[in-house]
């Protein structure tokens, strides 16, 4: 035999060690590309807000009284740190983010991680339930919208659709206080502690959530409902409930998977003015704390955290793709 052959090493349960190879690498690329990707977001991210939140004006100021002197702002100013130059407070803080040491915060003078993890769980819970709601509410509109498609119920729950988007969240809230703790009087207007407390914030922040869902859901499962192998479970004898549940919904929730993921993010984001509404002791109603009361620290904290959330959330959601679909594994 003349010239050289390549040999594949085959095993008996598996592609060849080659091929196998040149995917354990290009998925090893993959992830160092995502993870490069995830920590120059969160550089960028801690960067912009250790800047911009020192537009906003000297924290010494309201800190001390009206009739505090030059020299007592100037002490004050000295043992926070803020008389050093600009560029040193920047590289201490990013020399303290590996540590996730993030100094102490101004207003309550207690270390930055102590406020934060008094005040996440919190808002986790609060995030989490509305997941939940937006769950179980969108995905029955959604199926039964595109089950339903060009009829008076699909147009009815797509105007309810509508109406969640178009509505501003803390509008949501302040009506749902006056029906349902101001008129009806069966759940409390504010405050933590009880499920009945954890009711309306999170109705009012899974209201938006709930609109972006169902109508993606819908409109994915439409056009997954008019391919061939659809057709081809019909021409079986299943059902229409089965065909969506069964053949139909896996492959129209690529998408709709994609938007949970952003709305996770977007959850505990938006959660700022609903624990305002319904004064929820969270990082939400902390951030705002920290912007009123000029704590840099604070505030730099709270956006790396809600930047770092909808950084592992993407990826997450990037990572759920391969067992959603199996073309999408196949190609990478």
């Amino acid at each position: 035999m003349s010239g050289l052959t390549l040999q594949q090493h085959t095993t008996d349960d598996g592609p060849p060690v080659a091929t196998r190879g040149r995917d354990t690498g290009r998925l090893l690329r993959g992830a160092l590309v995502r993870l490069g990707t995830a920590l120059l977001v969160l550089y960028c991210a801690a960067t912009v807000s250790f800047f911009l939140v020192r537009l906003s004006g000297d924290p010494v100021k309201l800190l001390l009284p009206p009739d505090a002197t030059a020299q007592q702002e100037a002490v004050l100013r000295s043992s926070l740190g803020l008389d050093r130059p600009l560029f040193t407070q920047y590289t201490d803080f990013l020399r303290g983010l590996p540590r996730l040491d993030f100094g102490n915060s101004l207003f309550y003078n207690e270390p930055v991680r102590t406020v934060l993890a008094d005040r996440l769980p919190a808002t986790l819970q609060l995030a989490a339930a509305a997941l939940v709601v937006t769950l179980i509410v969108a995905v029955p509109a959604g199926i039964f919208a595109a089950m339903r498609r060009g009829r008076a119920s699909d147009r009815g729950v797509m105007t309810m659709v509508l109406l969640g988007q178009s509505t501003p969240p803390f509008w949501i809230g302040i009506l749902l206080i006056l029906v349902f703790a101001v008129g009806l009087h069966a759940l409390p207007a504010s405050g933590y502690g009880t499920f009945a407390h954890l009711v309306l914030p999170s109705i009012t922040l899974a209201v938006y959530s709930v609109a972006v869902v169902a109508r993606l859901l819908r409109s994915s499962l439409i056009d997954v409902l008019s391919s061939d192998h659809i057709r081809t479970a019909r021409a079986k004898g299943f059902g229409p409930l089965k065909v969506v549940l069964t053949h139909g919904l896996r492959n129209a929730s690529l998408p709709v998977v994609t938007v949970v993921g952003l709305e996770i993010g977007s959850l505990l984001g938006g959660a700022i003015l609903t624990e305002q509404v319904f004064s929820w002791p969270g990082v939400g109603q902390l951030t705002i704390e920290a912007i009123s009361h000029r704590d840099f620290p604070l505030v730099q904290a709270t956006v790396l955290l809600f930047a770092a959330t909808f950084v592992v959330v993407n990826l997450l959601v990037d990572l759920s793709y391969s067992f959603l679909d199996p073309r999408v594994r196949t190609s990478r």
